[in-house]
């Protein structure tokens, strides 16, 4: 595991302003309140919160499965759109959406309630029902919103899949879901041309018999597209003919809210899901503390797509639920210019931005004259999610972004615990680049060794939670023995994130990336196993290994080695080096197409078998080659390294 040394450079501490600590949501005593009552914490959150019916219990924990404010009613939608308009905050805006091309609304609080009640009535008219499950494959335009807001409204499951994935990975998702309706567009743009999303449903669809009876199309960049009036239907045709009138029913605490898939060690994804009161009462809070959101002077934007979990907790339902002007964009950080996201917050005078390490550390390498070239006073407030930050892009962002005058809030957490769970709060903590400090005020998370005893100051070991909070997954959908096998078993009544963590001298808290098969990839996880698959689908690949690098933008970059069927020949075959990364990029989606593909004779393997990764990752990622003395053949290695030229790849 990485040691603590190889992370940090920077010793100096920063203390938030006492300006902005007079200011703040969150004082220094919410800690204190939080460890003398924990579940009494949790229901002072839970207020802020439009119930229609109070919760008879707090929690009833029966390890592994938890359940919060039962007894409870309430509804999702309701919570983030009608009380605002029945409390006369109706033309606040809800969002600024530009899209990529340059076109752009205001949509406000009342009008995006308006859609949503007639998106609801729509799905009511195509005959879904409390229960069913509802595939979303849009891109980031607010469509994607309403359609989300319109199932909680019914009490639908959505399963929102990122529009960046095949039909393969598309069609896994449904079946699994047993999906009933896909709500997607014609297509979106990205990188100033449009791409299509249609045709990869329709694909998917062709691919497997299922039960999705329709398919709701938005117009979004007016692309031609196969058309069956049999199952297809116009988003804007079904919405024009229905009333703007819905009452929002109120469900159960513990009804399921949505369901999202992550990638598993296995390569099958895992659909986690997610229920409604404990999911926003964590959401919203965390939200309101961790961004010391002031809705009425605050223009927030969290960068984060909604196909991931960081767009459903802190894009929609945090966000939404807590009254927020929020900015959206459709496309991508460089087109038309590698300005683009900075002239967009001096354009809405953004003054709390949310994103990745990946795209801070790309805008480093772009240079620093595209942040100064636009006026970024606005700027208040500066938050990273998705993976470790190292301390020099955490650095850079405090100077160049912030101006070393905003604090940064670097959150840990996961699509498994819904909301964040590790952070600084900003306006109580002395924060160090590179750290995301202590766990939440309400949160239990400690480090453990491989006993699962607990490690003191300067220790390291695994992450664990060890008390149920609210907004924690209920499960993986239609696997409850997974789910607890993967979660549950290697900590005894312990949750183990799958991540490594170190303590320093001080007991702040410093992750060290994944400890599974499972690869940290612009902060998305990909499975080693599921891009492997993909590899060995391809016929002329035999075998495959793949390994998450050390990347410098991109955190890990996927490095595979493949070993080719007899007859096919591995001298100046990059032909066919290309042809395997497009065949992953087809397989799963362009985010799981490798970096580097190197053809071997060979993959270092246990007596029993088992592939040695590790050994492959201090290849791919130049270091001398550990420990080999348990390999069948201790010599494989050796033949790796001195035969790497013949199939080395990388773009």
């Amino acid at each position: 595991m990485s040691s603590l040394e190889n992370l940090s450079y920077e010793e100096r501490t920063f203390a938030p302003s006492p300006e902005f600590a007079a200011q703040a949501n969150a004082q220094a005593s919410i800690y204190a309140d939080a460890e003398k009552d924990r579940l009494g914490f949790w229901e002072k959150q839970a207020a802020y919160l439009h119930w229609d019916k109070k919760w008879d219990t707090v929690l009833e924990w029966n390890s592994p499965y938890a359940k919060w404010f039962v007894g409870a009613k309430l509804n999702a939608s309701y919570n983030a759109l009608d009380r605002h308009v029945l409390e006369g905050r109706g033309e606040r805006v809800a969002f600024y959406f530009e899209g990529e091309p340059g076109d752009s609304r205001a949509i406000t609080y009342a009008q995006m309630l308006t859609d949503v009640k007639k998106a609801a009535n729509a799905l009511l008219e195509l005959g879904v029902k409390s229960g069913d499950r509802v595939a979303i494959y849009m891109p980031m335009i607010p469509e994607a919103a309403v359609a989300m807001l319109a199932c909680a409204r019914i009490g639908a499951l959505h399963s929102v899949i990122f529009g960046g994935f095949s039909a393969d990975s598309l069609i896994t998702r449904i079946e699994d879901a047993d999906a009933t309706l896909v709500i997607t567009s014609d297509g979106g743009f990205r990188k100033g041309a449009p791409f299509a999303l249609k045709p990869i449903v329709d694909e998917a669809l062709a691919a497997k018999k299922t039960n999705v009876k329709n398919v709701l199309v938005v117009k979004r960049t007016g692309q031609e597209t196969a058309f069956d009036p049999e199952i297809d239907i116009w988003w804007h045709e079904i919405l024009e003919r229905q009333s703007d009138i819905h009452e929002a029913e109120f469900f159960d605490s513990e009804h399921p809210l949505f369901i999202l898939y992550t990638s598993g060690t296995t390569g099958k994804p895992k659909g986690i899901f997610h229920t409604t009161g404990g999911y926003l009462t964590q959401a919203s809070y965390t939200h309101r503390v961790v961004f010391d959101l002031k809705p009425e002077t605050d223009v927030y934007w969290c960068t984060a797509d909604v196909g991931w979990i960081t767009g459903h907790s802190y894009v929609v339902y945090g966000p939404l639920i807590n009254g927020a002007t929020q900015v959206m964009y459709e496309g991508t950080p460089d087109t038309p210019t590698k300005g683009r996201i900075f002239e967009l917050v001096e354009k809405y005078k953004v003054s709390i931005l949310y994103t990745a390490p990946t795209l801070i550390r790309t805008w480093m390498k772009w240079g620093d004259e595209f942040p100064q070239g636009s006026d970024l006073s606005s700027l208040r407030l500066l938050g990273s999610v998705g993976e470790p930050i190292n301390p020099e892009a955490w650095m850079w962002y405090r100077e160049v972004i912030g101006g070393n005058r905003c604090p940064i809030v670097d959150t840990w957490w996961q699509t498994e615990t819904g909301a964040i769970m590790i952070s600084p709060l900003p306006g109580v903590t002395a924060t160090k680049p590179g750290s995301a400090m202590g766990a939440l005020p309400g949160i239990v998370a400690k480090v453990v060794d491989d006993e699962a005893k607990v490690v003191g100051k300067g220790g390291g070991g695994y992450l664990v939670l060890t008390q149920p909070w609210p907004s924690m997954l209920r499960g993986i959908w239609g696997s409850d023995e997974r789910y607890r096998e993967t979660y549950w078993s290697r900590f005894d009544g312990k949750y183990f994130a799958g991540d490594g963590a170190k303590l320093d001298e001080d007991g702040a808290i410093w992750l060290l990336g994944r400890v599974d098969d499972v690869m940290l990839v612009s902060g998305h996880n990909i499975s080693t196993t599921e891009v492997e698959s993909s590899l060995v689908s391809h016929p002329n690949v035999a075998e495959a290994a793949v390994v998450g690098a050390k990347d410098d933008t991109t955190g890990q970059g996927i490095v595979a080695f493949v070993i080719l069927r007899g007859g096919i020949p591995s001298v100046g075959g990059e032909e066919l080096i290309k042809e395997l990364k497009a065949h992953v990029a087809k397989g799963i989606g362009a985010i799981a197409r490798p970096k580097q593909i190197l053809v071997v004779n060979e993959l270092p393997k246990t007596r029993s078998g088992k592939i040695m990764r590790r050994l492959l990752r201090d290849v791919a990622e130049n270091r001398a080659v550990g420990d080999s003395t348990t390999l069948a053949d201790p010599n494989v290695m050796k033949l790796i390294q001195t035969g790497l030229a013949t199939g080395k790849s990388e773009d």
